[in-house]
């Protein structure tokens, strides 16, 4: 399972995801399983072998960005100042 990039908007959650979608994907969904302890071996047969070559992950945001960037967005959420209505 590759990772290319995680944008600095994203959090751990979308590796959390991803690897329940390639768990799904490679190791339940297409497999008939009579029992719940047939498919929990399937699913550990997939993490054992997946776990033989493991790729690390390394977060190459700096905090930093990653701070002004929450700044920026919430100044952009937060109300505008109205002008108040003109007495006509």
């Amino acid at each position: 399972m590759g990772l290319p990039c995680t944008p600095t908007a994203s959090s751990w959650m979308n590796l959390v995801e991803r690897c329940f979608r390639a768990l799904t994907a490679e190791a339940v969904r297409e497999g008939r399983f009579g029992s719940v302890r047939e498919l929990v071996a399937a699913m550990d047969a997939y993490l054992a072998q997946r776990n033989l070559k493991p790729k690390r992950y390394v977060w190459k945001a700096q905090g930093v960005d990653i701070l002004a960037r929450v700044q920026r967005a919430r100044a952009a959420m937060s109300p505008q100042e109205t002008a108040s209505p003109s007495n006509v």
